[in-house]
């Protein structure tokens, strides 16, 4: 029998955009997208949605109310769903075995025993998140635990490959659609009612069903083999400086080559995001389990790239402005891992505003698209966030921020005043700004440092402007 009614557990960043789009292609399906997060599901019922994706807003108001439903009742839906998607966060463990490196399963497994005890009849369980390989089996194993003599289940693994920014038409147009199933009758019945749902738009060629295993570890490697070629790309940024080569000249060179390509080969100050940091500790996670220590250990440099280049583009800010930044202003554009996108999860932005904060600046903190109170947040969640030793008079961690942390709602006002501009995220309209007009505003000598190698950097020091960027030696 085909899919009539979907139950997506999980209203974030995977689950949100999924289920719209499929609410929007299957109008005879009726997707429920739940959460027990109240306040949430009262952001997707609204004209205020908890993320910002390009075009997600219209997707939703043409489908919400139509077959398209955002709800707390997490049970009920479940009980009476056809399908159910398991799209909840899986953050890297902060305790115990694995700590540091494992996904935490948390979730996964409450929402299994939850789907295991209240559901009625033949259900098709399909896990989105980005789990661990043999996660599909976990949650088979619970579901076939809950002695639910009502309900028969069949586990699927159907990764997403979105890019945050660019996942709505990540999922008009994907690169493939991943099922893993059973090699049974039964799991290869169900895998083909979920790619009859996205035959309703996507080609049956770029459908690939695979066993379960396959499915999981291909999120996990593709990922990993994305973040290794921008870690790979930063490494020649630093070598690109002290030879007087340009990163993005060479970049370009090798990036023609049809073996290679050019796609992620643009050097920044690192990669940020849910997945990528992630994904990779997961991988090497796994090579120690199996007592793999040398492919550990080789997935491992990947991070430890990224780190490294984050906090060399933060000695080059300090260094360049005579060693110190101590009671200097210093406004920091963008806050988001990267552009078209809220989210701030592993953004470069977070380790580049503590870096400047623990070397006793002020910092004023522009971005387009993320709040306030989440800035503030991200900034306060380290503890080793110090106190400085530049009389600063700070008796905690919220009042040190509270007096040299600005969060400002336009680029100008938060320039003004400042001894340098930081750019940390590519948000085009930094390109369109008035950089003449912010000089005037800004202490001298006025410095700029390009993360993201954005700007005119020849525009910038006509205008009077001291430029540093990633990977390119400029004469100032």
């Amino acid at each position: 029998m085909p899919i009539k009614k979907i139950c997506c557990i999980g209203a974030g960043y995977v689950g949100g955009p999924t289920s719209t789009v499929i609410a929007l292609k299957c109008p005879d399906i009726q997707v429920w997208v739940t959460d027990l997060n109240a306040e949430r599901i009262r952001m997707w019922n609204s004209k205020d949605l908890p993320i910002f994706e390009p075009g997600l807003g219209d997707i939703v108001n043409a489908c919400r109310g139509r077959n398209l439903f955002f709800s707390t009742e997490v049970e009920k839906h479940v009980a009476d769903a056809d399908l159910i998607f398991i799209s909840v966060n899986t953050p890297t463990k902060a305790y115990g075995v694995g700590k540091g490196k494992a996904p935490d399963m948390t979730s996964i497994e409450s929402a299994a025993r939850m789907i295991g005890r209240v559901a009625m009849g033949k259900k098709i369980v399909v896990e989105k998140s980005t789990v661990p390989v043999k996660a599909a089996e976990s949650i088979k194993r619970i579901l076939q635990a809950a002695e639910n003599k009502n309900a028969q289940f069949e586990v699927l693994s159907n990764p997403e490959f979105l890019a945050e920014g660019s996942a709505v038409q990540n999922l008009f147009h994907p690169d493939r659609v991943l099922i893993g199933a059973d090699q049974t009758t039964d799991g290869c019945c169900a895998a083909r009612l979920l790619a009859e749902i996205y035959e309703a738009w996507v080609p049956a060629s770029v459908i690939l069903t695979v066993n379960t295993w396959s499915s999981e570890l291909a999120k996990l490697y593709a990922n990993a083999m994305l973040a290794q070629r921008i870690s790979s790309v930063n490494a020649a940024s630093e070598l690109c400086e002290v030879t007087g080569a340009d990163v993005s000249e060479v970049a370009k060179a090798v990036g023609m080559d049809s073996r290679i390509g050019s796609k992620f080969l643009e050097a920044s100050i690192g990669f940020g995001g849910s997945c990528f940091q992630k994904d990779i500790l997961s991988l090497v996670y796994l090579y120690e389990h199996y007592g793999l220590q040398n492919g550990a250990e080789y997935w491992r440099q990947i991070i430890v790239m990224n780190e490294y280049q984050r906090s060399r583009f933060c000695r080059i800010i300090v260094s360049a402005m005579f060693n110190t930044v101590a009671r200097k202003q210093i406004t920091i554009f963008g806050f988001a891992f990267k552009q078209n996108t809220g989210d701030t999860r592993e953004s470069s932005s977070i380790t580049v505003g503590r870096y400047l904060l623990e070397e006793g600046a002020r910092v004023n903190i522009y971005d387009p698209e993320v709040l306030e109170h989440v800035i503030i947040s991200d900034l306060t969640t380290d503890s080793t966030l110090q106190e400085t030793d530049q009389g600063l008079g700070m008796n905690s961690l919220e009042v040190k921020l509270r007096d040299r942390v600005t969060v400002c709602h336009n680029a100008y006002k938060a320039a003004a005043g400042s001894h340098a501009i930081v750019i940390c995220t590519e948000w085009d309209l930094f390109k369109a700004l008035d950089y003449e007009e912010i000089y005037t505003s800004m202490q001298k000598p006025a410095f700029i440092f390009d993360g993201k190698m954005l700007l005119n950097h020849a525009a910038l020091k006509a205008i009077g402007f001291e430029v540093h960027c990633i990977g390119k030696r400029i004469q100032n």
